[in-house]
């Protein structure tokens, strides 16, 4: 990482410096909350979590070479530098902004109710053809996550595509803090996180928070084809551009030919040219997630020749909609979260395979009062897709399960758990099935895959 000393994380985290001199001017060599991924000159922030308190690693990543610690708490006889705070989070957020400041990038906000993590990674695929990228890693969208993201910008990093992700409303706000995005795009605005947010407005009100600390001189994209977005106001004299399936906006997709399993083909125009591309990745909205990226891309004058090149590049990741051919079966890992809007696009590619169809879904969390009818619904819609057997697993589910049944889907079933399946697979599957695998990333289903995988 960059070049940070004690001296100047005291400061930017508001704290008191306990320690000598001259390790006051030292340069850390990076920021961890995690014991395990302490390394020399590590700055190791103690941060207390549902179950465990980061305090009580203080002694030990010291010895495994940190040079300082930041605490909630006075350290009695401490014979190491450390910060104390009033708050090891908001430290931890306090210095991410702090370096991120440290930098002339270009940082690429994303946020949405669906659709983030695709964003990011089609938009880091593209843009990286001409540019040095830093995307978020793995599924970093949260407070915490975001200000470990920002450690990771290194000096030769010219664009950061980070994805921002909010489950209650001032949360966004601190994200764009942090972030000051040169360039926001919103991909949606469904109905995930609605147990907080309570109704779309909400989301919509909250999600807009990530416009409070951006570059004035920005730019804004929004998916043209969501209701909610549509309607957005200017921002501090911003007006969005749109993208979306309508001619009418600057970035729009014709001529779209879905190819199953094996991705999407469609013509992108922009605002001076148009062009066709092969999106490998399967799933219909991954044209929306292309349309963003190339809204950006133009934006940071990139060629078309290079867009197709990042567009056509793309690699699916596990969980998103990740194609696995295993010898008995070919799997859809899709399991990493789920959503009624994505758990229907999810069976609509499924019903796109053309061998047997198998879903297997579990729990959605997070729906809010109206969660037994939305699982139910979910059932009455898969028993009137083009599916072949539908496996339901969790408390949840089994509405989906009923409202399949009730609908006249025969072969539809239920198991309590992953392990009550595992004992039936054998009876429910058939060689050479086409399984979907979809549930809320608290689900578990990973094992699911990974049992498919080495059947």
């Amino acid at each position: 990482m960059k070049n940070m000393t004690l001296k100047e994380i005291t400061l930017a985290c508001n704290g008191t410096y306990y320690g000598d001199d001259t390790s006051y001017h030292k340069n850390v060599a990076s920021v961890v909350i995690d014991s395990r991924k302490v390394e020399k000159d590590s700055l190791f922030v103690a941060i207390r979590g549902k179950r465990v308190d980061g305090h009580t690693f203080i002694p030990e990543t010291i010895n495994a070479g940190a040079l300082c610690a930041v605490s909630e708490e006075l350290i009695d006889n401490a014979n190491f530098p450390y910060i104390k705070v009033a708050s090891t989070e908001q430290a931890l957020k306090d210095i991410a902004e702090h370096y991120r400041q440290g930098f002339d990038l270009k940082v690429v906000g994303i946020t949405g109710s669906v659709g983030k993590t695709s964003t990011k990674e089609m938009m880091a695929s593209v843009l990286s053809q001409k540019y040095s990228v830093h995307k978020t890693p793995k599924n970093y969208n949260s407070e915490i996550g975001l200000s470990l993201t920002a450690f990771l910008i290194e000096e030769h990093h010219q664009v950061a595509v980070l994805e921002m992700g909010i489950n209650d409303f001032g949360e966004m706000e601190h994200l764009s803090k942090i972030a000051k995005p040169d360039f926001c795009v919103m991909t949606n605005i469904g109905t995930a996180h609605i147990e907080f947010l309570k109704t779309r407005d909400g989301i919509l009100k909250a999600k807009s928070e990530i416009f409070r600390f951006m570059n004035p001189k920005g730019k804004i994209f929004l998916n043209g084809n969501d209701d909610k977005l549509i309607s957005l106001v200017p921002f501090n004299g911003i007006s969005p551009t749109y993208y979306g399936m309508d001619s009418k906006f600057p970035f729009y997709a014709t001529d779209i030919n879905p190819l199953g399993l094996k991705g999407t083909t469609a013509t992108y125009h922009t605002p001076k040219s148009s062009f066709t591309a092969h999106v490998n990745v399967p799933g219909a909205f991954m044209v929306y997630n292309a349309l963003a990226s190339i809204a950006v891309a133009y934006s940071l004058d990139m060629t078309d020749e290079d867009i197709i090149k990042g567009l056509e590049a793309l690699k699916p990741i596990a969980g998103r909609s990740n194609i696995i051919e295993s010898d008995k079966y070919t799997i859809i890992d899709d399991c990493y979260n789920a959503g009624p809007v994505t758990v229907k696009g999810a069976l609509e590619l499924l019903s796109q395979a053309d061998t047997r169809k198998v879903a297997i879904l579990g729990d959605m969390f997070e729906l809010g009062p109206e969660t037994w009818e939305i699982h139910f619904g979910l059932g009455a819609y898969a028993a009137e897709s083009n599916i072949d057997v539908l496996i339901c697993i969790g408390e949840l589910s089994k509405q989906t399960y009923k409202g399949a049944k009730e609908h006249g889907f025969t072969k539809a079933y239920y198991f309590e758990t992953k392990e009550d399946l595992f004992k039936e697979m054998d009876t429910l599957l058939e060689l050479k099935d086409t399984i979907l695998v979809k549930a809320s990333n608290g689900m578990g289903f990973a094992k699911i895959v990974e049992v498919l995988k080495d059947i």
